[in-house]
Order: structure tokens, then C-alpha cells, then sequence
């Protein structure tokens, strides 16, 4: 029978696993089908409860991994499109970057690190390529295990947005070692070093992009923040800075100011001032939130074409070129999410009890695995050659949980591990979703 997986010449639209040719008479590429199968995941359908910023369900205003995921999917495609990139492809990688993220955002991504210590620790990035390449339920095989949605060579590169295993030196890391034969796979043919194809560099910038403007839309809509401190006070102005580079630039603190500055003076920030909700407000806010992404697309389309040409651009013939000032305008934007939304008063205890619930969550597992398991992930425990490749299984268990999942399976697993680690007496303990935030 005649396979999908195509010959040398094709590497791009090339499966782990072959598949026999499906034709639904339109003839969709390889890469639509890609996008379809993240669409129509699980993983993805369970990102609408998963904390983007905000606990997901507080506000139905709020953006959750799902909304945000849709929306870094839609700038990446325009973006691609307009560099000559495949637009299924980045649509692809925008819709399945945070397929991997655990409940509770970057706070529970940073818990299951620290537990995940004996098995090589937790990343949000390296755990989307194993949701894709193994975890979630589409493609089996000839070995009978699982190759996940079993994307193409193209779309899986694409969405490696840090493309190498864990070093000590650094945090961000896009591969667990035991999934380093498919990163193997998905890599061959590019440059063989670090490099990022194009697509991934588009998926990136668009989620910075998307987390940057979108996080202080939905600030500004919360009332955690307002921009009055930073336009009055030079001493705020340069506290924010210091965070900006502390963070997520590698600006001084004094460059930083400078284009803070400048950012706060532009006159598309100047109806957020005094935010009230109002319908006109709301439509100025979002205004506002459009025009900069509009900016931060075009000006990195424009700079990429004036070094490498018209294009098409697309996988290693080029790389997107952010100038300097932009990456330091949407750092800032970042930074001001961080400061005032992230670091808000009260935000502390809460990160600390959700790490609680993950420690709780990950030990009691381990305790009464496989029988605590899902049906989908107590066979993977079972055929585990080791402690650390069991405690794997229960970390992927975990890491799949939503918000409101990790809570349920917390009370029931571990009912009264919250007041015993301090929770306050006669309140809400870790099963309510309130003590939570």
C-alpha cells in the first residue's frame, strides 16, 4: 500500500510514522490536515480551563491558553503569510505551542520542574513536543505504541521554539531525553546546531506579540493596572525598567526607560489613562490593542524583507529580523503585565498554595499509581523500566490536568493536605476553587 510519507525530495510533509493517503475529494495538503488534528485534540480542548495569566474561569472577560493560543495562531498565520511562509504550517504551531502547559500557568510549570527533578524535570515546551509526538490519541505505531497526532516534519519543527535538550545553564529547553530520537527525525535537514526554522521564529514572535498587548488589555480591563503611576512617577517608571531587564530584556535599565518613555507618550496609549469599562472605553482599549500588534507585525515584516528581499521566506532560507526598539517596546509591555498583574498583592500565597496542589497531587500519585491513574496513562506507568520513567508517566498525568482538574483530583486524593500545611482554619481549603484565587 502506497504511504503518505513522501521521498527525499519531500522531507517537509514526511510522518514519523507513515500513513496510508486520505482523500475527503478537496484535496487538503499535509499541513491542513496537521492543523486540523491540533484543532480537534483534546490537548487543545483543555486549554480553554488552563491559566494564562489569570486563573482560567475567574472573569469571562480573561483570556485562558485557549484564547490566547487562537489568537498567537491568527497573527502567526497573517505574519507567514505575508513572508511566503506556509500558513497551515505557523497556524499549526501557533494553535499547539502551549498544548504542553501544566495547570496553573508558569507557577505550575515551575512546581513540576522541582518534582520532576528524578526524571530530568519539566518544561511546558518539551512537554507540547511529547503531547504531540506521544501523549495525545490519534496515530499507533507498527510497534503498537503511540506517535501522538503524528504531524509532519514541517509542522513539528515549527513548533519547537527552543530546539535542544536540558543544559545547565539554561532554564528554556524544547525536548526531554527520552523523546530525542523524534526530535531527531523532526530536525534532519535543518542546519544541525540551535537554529530555529523560520516558522518557529514567527510562532515565537507572534506569542510574544499576543502575550504582551493581551496581557495588559485584560489588566487594564481587571483594574490591576493603570498607567497613571508610570506617566506621574519617574521612580515607578524606572522600577518597572528594573524588572524589564531583570526579566525579559537584555536592554539596560536605562535604554529600557528611554523607550518607555517613548511608548507612554504615543497617542494611542493616551485614551487608557482613565479606563472605566464603559463601552467607549472598551472599544478604545481595544483600538489601542489592535494598532500595536498591527505595529509589532508590520514593522518585523518590513525589516525582515529589507534584509533578505521580498521573499517567499520560509524554513532556513532566512530569519525574522526584529529591530531592537520593538523587541524592547513589547519587553516592556510584558513587564508591565508582570509588575502589575503577576506581582499583585496577594498573588504570592496564591502561586504558593497551587504549587502545594501539584506537590500534593504528584506525591499521592506516585503513592497509588497505576491504579490512581487515567486508563490512558496507568498502561504507560506499568511498562516503565524504571523509577524515573514512573514518575514521568505521573508527571504527564498531572501536567494534562486543567485548572479545575487539578482542584477535584487534589480533594479527592489528597483531602486535607491544604489545612495541614496551613491552610486557614475553618476556611476554604485546597479543594475549593476559591482558596485558589
Amino acid at each position: 500500500m502506497r504511504t503518505e510519507r513522501p521521498g527525499p525530495d519531500d522531507p517537509d510533509t514526511a510522518r514519523w510514522v507513515g500513513e496510508p493517503p486520505k482523500d475527503t475529494g478537496y484535496g487538503r495538503s499535509a499541513h491542513e490536515r496537521d492543523r486540523a488534528r491540533v484543532l480537534h485534540s483534546a490537548a487543545f480542548r483543555r486549554l480553554a480551563a488552563k491559566t494564562q495569566v489569570h486563573t482560567a474561569g475567574t472573569d469571562d472577560f480573561l483570556r485562558t491558553r485557549l484564547t490566547h493560543s487562537l489568537e498567537v495562531a491568527q497573527i502567526a498565520r497573517e505574519m507567514g503569510a505575508r513572508l511566503g511562509c506556509d500558513p497551515d504550517v505557523v497556524d499549526t504551531a501557533g494553535l499547539a505551542h502551549d498544548l504542553g502547559h501544566p495547570p496553573f500557568g508558569h507557577n505550575g510549570e515551575d512546581a513540576l520542574d522541582v518534582l520532576a527533578a528524578g526524571c530530568g524535570g519539566f518544561e511546558g515546551n518539551a512537554q507540547t513536543l511529547r503531547v504531540l509526538t506521544r501523549l495525545e490519541a490519534k496515530v499507533v505505531a507498527p510497534d503498537g505504541t503511540s506517535a501522538g497526532l503524528n504531524l509532519t516534519r514541517a509542522s513539528l519543527d515549527a513548533v519547537s521554539k527552543y530546539p535542544w535538550p536540558r543544559r545547565p545553564d539554561q532554564r528554556k529547553f524544547g525536548v526531554y531525553a527520552d523523546d530525542l530520537p523524534v526530535f531527531a527525525w523532526l530536525r534532519a535537514g535543518g542546519p544541525g546546531d540551535d537554529r530555529r526554522c523560520l516558522e518557529a521564529q514567527v510562532m515565537d514572535w507572534a506569542d510574544d506579540v499576543a502575550y504582551s498587548v493581551h496581557d495588559v488589555e485584560d489588566g487594564i480591563h481587571g483594574g490591576y493596572v493603570t498607567l497613571r503611576p508610570l506617566l506621574d512617577d519617574p521612580d515607578e517608571r524606572a522600577a518597572l525598567c528594573a524588572d524589564v531587564a531583570a526579566t525579559y530584556s537584555g536592554e539596560s535599565p536605562a535604554d529600557l526607560d528611554e523607550v518607555l518613555r517613548e511608548l507612554l507618550d504615543d497617542p494611542v496609549l493616551a485614551p487608557l489613562a482613565g479606563y472605566d469599562g464603559s463601552h467607549r472605553a472598551l472599544a478604545a482599549l481595544k483600538a489601542t490593542t489592535s494598532v500595536l500588534t498591527g505595529r509589532f507585525v508590520s514593522t518585523v515584516v518590513a525589516a525582515t524583507e529589507e534584509r533578505y528581499g521580498p521573499g517567499p521566506h520560509r524554513r532556513y532560507a532566512s530569519d525574522l529580523v526584529v529591530p531592537r526598539r520593538i523587541r524592547a517596546r513589547c519587553a516592556l509591555l510584558k513587564g508591565i503585565a508582570l509588575r502589575y498583574v503577576m506581582r499583585r498583592p496577594g498573588a504570592e500565597g496564591r502561586y504558593r498554595r497551587q504549587q502545594e496542589v501539584l506537590a500534593d497531587l504528584v506525591h499521592a500519585l506516585a503513592g497509588r499509581a497505576p491504579d490512581a491513574l487515567d486508563p490512558v496513562f496507568a498502561p504507560l506507568w506499568r511498562a516503565a523500566p524504571d523509577d524515573a520513567a514512573r514518575l514521568r508517566v505521573v508527571i504527564d498525568q498531572v501536567a494534562s490536568l486543567t485548572d479545575p482538574a487539578a482542584v477535584a483530583w487534589h480533594a479527592r486524593l489528597a483531602p486535607g493536605s491544604g489545612r495541614a500545611r496551613g491552610a486557614p482554619g475553618g476556611g476554604a481549603g485546597m479543594g475549593d476553587p476559591t482558596y485558589l484565587g
